[in-house]
């Protein structure tokens, strides 16, 4: 396939190149055959995870490995109750991860889907529709407007051809063509005006172009293989769990071992018992419900923002890595800015002028000093020339204003019906158009009025409309003229100039030479695509929680920065192009990366090339955008955010999350709420650990007393998996803590527990173990039943772990403001007692739990039990805040 150098090459070269003698003669027969055996069909190709795959690769767990292999010991011993219960813990948590895997679609399919489906060739002399996956390389294509793209392809001829690129490249207007080769190889794709893209779409004028590329070779393709060949990396808080439940799970290894081995020396059991008893030590210690309870924490926030945040999370672990996020780096047309160009100022002979309203919506006013102008007939007919000369139609569809052509033509129109209703026929008959044309840069129409005077509206580039009003010998400052212009531009607004010129009632054509005689200048107007209101409190919200904001665009350096200025993206901005990262070497580009705000004139290998860096460089990195230019960036960062309405189907499969509101406001509501799940999730890991903990440590402690078993591993299964599940739910419904936004993200690398934590966990579970210990002994010695006894002792460990609770829910002490902000804690502590009387009293229950009737002695050491772990607790946390401040 070619070297993407055919856009360096002449109109001559490139048909010897592809050996086609005549253009409307195009490819025989013969031709095509050979191109296709070489080079394929125009397709793409990808392949999905077989769903098998998908399920077994939940199984991948060292907690599940070691449950199984628990659960299966148990079965092996005829202990079905137990090998069941485990088994479905472990089978419930593989569905959940299924689920949310399977339910995420393949961006490449998208990517197909978006290739036209008919094209326009020339073969064997004839002009005819054949399917566009048949198109070969080096077929003559004809476009028109309305037309897709098919291939990549060289053009060869153009009448006024203006094709649609914002799904490639991701800016907005139209790229006017041309047929003239180009010398510089490093020329962005961008800029590469003689070439056409598959997947982008005509909207004015014709051309013919030779095919130069299909399939996985056109730069949709190579955007499709790096999507394809992006690897997806783990979660900050799943690289975590992994490690805590590798460590934790190896400890409980090492420690069943040496277990095992010392009652088997000391000959205190039968190696059944011992056999069983260990089993129940492994089962009691390992956290079965870390899994699942983390699962359910991420699924209930996920559900959470998709109903009430706008925002759809496509896998669990994404939304905490929204709390993890250093940097976010953003497309900027769509995302931070309308994608809707506004005329916000506009000058005249007389003064300047500013328009209040942003966007399509012809909703607001032109004002001077503050004040609405009315009754101005010299803005009034700067606004009528730029309505005139002007070939775009602004409707109201689907609920929202849509222009049909050009956005900066667009913008005009807006700006007249801010000063006329909507709509208003014109009082003009178009007599001629001059469209808008590279060479020449502007846009006229030739009308004619009532009284049957002919004039001629003029639209188009300041420098082009100054000359032509010095050659009509208006004595204008025309110093003062580009100063204004240098001011706007300055400012990050595109500056079009406005002209008119009267004509005689015989002139029936538009042309160059009627125009370079001389026109009258009406003025100039400063557009832009305006900062989306919601974006800017956003950045500030951003940068107060830590967040570096990266805006990465295709504008020119100058308009790139100020824009990044009147968004607030940083205090201090600095700005990087395209190229001269292209330049850099590795150690050159990070620094680069991570020094500069705004990235202009990037293509999309930049951004994938920026997200690495950042990644690199050990930043959780965030990335939104929308266009198919973004789909490889999006799959690469740690998560990537589309948008749900304006953003190409392609973006949002690549993505993580999508916004659904299109609203920027939404990722920073989403970045607290990772931040509160990420919060409520190690709350949780700390509640967990510390009393499934203190179960594996009464056996542990029972062996080495040698002593005879207290507990039965189904009384532990009992406290594990309907207890500790139950109760943990109540950390779902946990607020936000104060400030959450006020503070740093989390450092990259940072463990999931500190050493407080650690030393918590490890006083606490000793704690709970030996309180039970003690008690279960006091009460045999006081000729209790045994059944009883571990009845008690049961309930010790489920009352410890709810008074626990109120110690580990939030960062205040006990009795403030945070006891009762979360009411559902209680519904779900009243659920869990109501379980335990039954466990204590119902029959049945004895049965299968080997529990007997528990006198109210047995209540009040369980309570007392509970409220002394929480005292303790509580003093830390006293002392741990006293110390903070």
């Amino acid at each position: 396939m070619n070297k993407n150098n055919d856009f360096q090459l002449t109109t001559e070269e490139i048909l010897k190149k592809y050996k086609i003698r005549n253009v409307e003669d195009g490819l025989n027969d013969n031709q095509v055959k050979e191109s296709y055996q070489q080079y394929g069909l125009n397709k793409l190709q990808s392949q999905k995870t077989p769903r098998w795959k998908l399920f077994l690769r939940q199984f991948n767990n060292i907690i599940i490995y070691i449950l199984i292999f628990a659960g299966l010991l148990a079965l092996l011993m005829r202990h079905v109750s137990d090998g069941v219960i485990i088994g479905l813990v472990v089978i419930i948590n593989a569905l959940i991860g299924y689920y949310q895997e399977a339910s995420a679609s393949d961006a490449l399919e998208r990517i197909k889907e978006m290739l036209s489906s008919e094209a326009t060739v020339y073969r064997n002399g004839i002009r005819q529709d054949i399917p566009a996956d048949q198109v070969v390389v080096g077929d003559v294509v004809f476009l028109e407007a309305g037309d897709n793209v098919p291939a990549d392809m060289r053009i060869i001829e153009e009448d006024n051809l203006r094709i649609q690129e914002s799904t490639l490249t991701g800016e907005a207007d139209s790229v006017e063509k041309s047929i003239d080769s180009i010398s510089d190889e490093n020329l962005p794709i961008a800029d590469r005006t003689n070439l056409g893209f598959a997947s982008t779409s005509v909207t004015s004028g014709s051309g013919i172009g030779v095919v130069t590329a299909i399939g996985s070779s056109t730069e949709i393709g190579k955007i499709s293989t790096e999507v394809k060949n992006t690897k997806e990396r783990k979660t900050p808080l799943m690289k975590e769990i992994d490690g805590l439940g590798k460590g934790i799970s190896y400890v409980i290894i090492a420690v069943a071992v040496a277990l095992f081995v010392l009652s088997l020396f000391l000959q205190t059991y039968s190696l059944s018992v011992l056999t069983l008893a260990i089993v129940a030590m492994i089962v009691g210690s390992i956290p079965e419900g870390l899994p699942a309870t983390t699962s359910v924490v991420l699924a209930m926030g996920v559900s959470d923002m998709a109903k009430t945040k706008n925002a759809i999370v496509k896998t669990l672990p994404a939304v905490e890595t929204l709390g993890s996020v250093d940097v976010v780096a953003t497309d900027k047309t769509g995302t931070l800015t309308k994608n809707e160009m506004t005329v916000k100022d506009i000058i005249l002979q007389d003064g300047e002028y500013q328009v209040t309203g942003d966007g399509y919506e012809p909703v607001g006013e032109i004002q001077r000093d503050g004040n609405k102008v009315t009754d101005n007939k010299q803005l009034d007919l700067f606004l009528e020339a730029g309505l005139e000369a002007n070939d775009t139609v602004l409707i109201y569809e689907d609920d929202s204003w849509q222009i049909n052509g050009e956005p900066t033509d667009g913008a005009f129109l807006t700006a007249y019906y801010k000063n006329f209703s909507y709509p208003m026929d014109s009082r003009y008959k178009e007599i001629d158009m001059l469209p808008f044309d590279s060479d020449y840069r502007y846009i006229a129409k030739l009308v004619e009025d009532q009284n049957n005077d002919r004039f001629i509206f003029i639209k188009g580039s300041p420098d082009k409309l100054f000359k032509m009003a010095q050659n009509n010998g208006d004595q204008l400052d025309f110093d003062k003229w580009n100063n204004q212009v240098t001011k706007l531009s300055k400012e990050g607004k595109r500056v079009v100039a406005v002209g008119i010129k009267s004509v005689s009632s015989d002139i029936d054509e538009i042309t160059h030479e009627v125009l370079s005689d001389g026109i009258k200048l009406l003025g100039v107007a400063g557009i832009i695509d305006p900062p989306r209101e919601e974006v800017i409190l956003a950045l500030k919200e951003m940068n107060n929680a830590g967040i570096n904001i990266k805006m990465i665009t295709g504008d020119h350096p100058v308009t790139a920065k100020a824009i990044g200025e009147k968004l607030g993206l940083a205090k201090d901005i600095n700005v990087v192009t395209g190229a001269q990262l292209d330049a850099m070497n590795d150690q050159e580009f990070k620094e680069a990366v991570l020094n500069n705000q705004v990235f202009a004139r990037t293509t999309p290998k930049n951004k994938t090339d920026i997200v690495k860096a950042l990644q690199e460089s050990g930043k959780i990195t965030a990335m939104t955008g929308d266009g198919v230019n973004d789909a490889p960036a999006l799959k690469r960062a740690d998560i990537g955010v589309a948008m749900g309405q304006k953003g190409t189907d392609v973006a949002k499969d690549s993505a993580d999350m999508i916004l659904t509101d299109d609203n920027f406001k939404t990722l920073s509501v989403a970045i607290k709420e990772g931040r509160r799940i990420y919060d409520n999730i190690k709350k949780s890991i700390l509640f967990l650990l510390p009393t499934s903990f203190a179960e594996g440590l009464i056996i542990v402690f029972t062996i080495l007393m040698q002593k005879d078993m207290p507990l039965q591993p189904t009384q532990l299964l009992w406290i594990n998996m309907v207890s500790a599940i139950t109760i943990q739910f109540a950390f779902i419904f946990e607020p936000a803590e104060n400030g959450i936004m006020n503070r740093k993200p989390r450092k990259t690398g940072k463990g999931l527990l500190n050493k407080h934590d650690m030393w918590q966990m490890f006083y606490v579970s000793v704690l709970m173990a030996i309180i039970s210990i003690i008690s279960y002994e006091w009460l045999l010695t006081q000729g209790v039943n045994p059944a009883v006894a571990s009845t008690m002792m049961i309930n010790i460990v489920v009352l410890s772990k709810i008074f626990y609770l109120f110690n580990i829910r939030t960062n205040d002490l006990l009795f403030s403001k945070s006891l009762f902000t979360n009411p559902k804690a209680f519904l779900i502590i009243g659920i869990m007692l109501v379980l335990q009387l039954i466990l204590t009293y119902v029959p049945f229950m004895h049965t299968v739990f080997y529990t007997a009737d528990m006198s109210l002695l047995g209540w009040i050491i369980s309570i007392a039990s509970g409220v002394v772990i929480l005292i303790i607790t509580e003093f830390d946390k006293f002392i741990r805040i006293k110390l903070n401040k």
